[in-house]
């Protein structure tokens, strides 16, 4: 019982790098029925309304912030502006191999933002998960892809990418503190309500680029249903459990996680698009999952947590 206990935080980091793996292919199929910014807009005001929702049934299991932590929580709004922003055009500006191997960016930039912001040691078992997980990902993207034309394309999608993959890094590691100090629902709620309006005011600016209004968007089912999977799966759920994992263990350690995304969408595509995969795939993927085996068996840090005036805990 004592061994499944110790493996548990995995289950919310992971959950959430599987929705992600499913959220590419569909906001990449998305796009030809919203423009990328204004259905950042939608997925992200959706996910605040879901978030804030289960934040209010929840009742006293949360904290509301303080007042002098709202500074903090705009900060984590623009992250996730940021990211948005940056992730959709980069994956309407590129194909699917430069997303995939730019994908291993972000648990990089995660593991050296934690390290210089919040000292967390980067010890040899860590950087063996990473490196075997970094390792799986180019053998998964070299099995599907012509590894030789990776950098072909549109170099400001390229970048764009590269940008979201900081972003959500910073988003993750400058989140800790509030995430420990409250919880990961007040957290998750509080930045994404904080994220919307800045996406609202951007997704303005785009349909007036376009030439577009809102009214020029398709209302049918299959738009319905990519904003409605978008908002609640790779959003509301998937952040929350993404910031779960980082109440219990350190950011370096929830990062390796994000690997499993493009062997999530890799797998769909082939399902789903009838995309070839081989023998690459399988040895990508087995070393990806050693990896992140590797980094899950190091023993975490116990986390600070906040605590009442007489020392009891706070309940999360």
């Amino acid at each position: 019982m004592r061994g499944l206990r110790r493996y548990a935080f995995a289950l919310g980091p992971l959950a959430a790098a599987v929705l992600w793996g499913v959220m590419f292919v569909v906001s990449k199929w998305s796009f030809a029925l919203v423009p990328p910014v204004t259905l950042g807009f939608f997925r992200v005001a959706l996910g605040a309304a879901a978030l804030w929702v289960g934040f209010r049934l929840v009742g006293d299991g949360t904290a509301t912030p303080d007042r002098e932590d709202w500074p903090a929580l705009v900060g984590l709004g623009g992250w996730v502006t940021v990211t948005i922003v940056a992730q959709f055009l980069g994956t309407e500006l590129t194909n699917a191999s430069q997303g995939s191997l730019l994908t291993v960016l972000t648990p990089i930039f995660v593991v050296l933002l934690s390290g210089a912001l919040l000292g967390e040691r980067v010890t040899t078992t860590k950087a063996l998960g990473i490196a075997l997980a970094a390792f799986g990902t180019a053998v998964v993207v070299a099995g599907q892809y012509d590894l030789r034309r990776i950098a072909v394309g549109n170099a400001a999608g390229v970048a764009l990418l590269v940008v979201a993959s900081f972003a959500w890094a910073g988003y993750t590691v400058w989140g800790v503190a509030v995430v420990r100090k409250y919880s990961a629902l007040s957290a998750a709620t509080y930045s994404t309500i904080a994220a919307t309006p800045m996406l609202g005011a951007l997704a303005v600016v785009e349909l007036w680029y376009l030439g577009r209004g809102i009214a020029t968007i398709p209302l049918g089912w299959p738009s319905l249903l990519s904003v409605a999977f978008l908002g609640f799966g790779s959003t509301a759920a998937a952040w929350y459990l993404w910031y779960k994992g980082l109440q219990y263990v350190p950011a370096g350690t929830v990062a390796v996680f994000y690997f499993l995304q493009p062997v999530v969408g890799t797998g769909l595509a082939a399902a789903l698009l009838d995309e070839q995969v081989g023998a690459w795939f399988v040895a990508g993927s087995l070393t990806i999952g050693a990896g992140v085996w590797v980094v899950s068996r190091e023993r975490a840090d116990e986390p600070a947590r906040k605590r009442h005036g007489d020392g009891s805990e706070l309940r999360e």
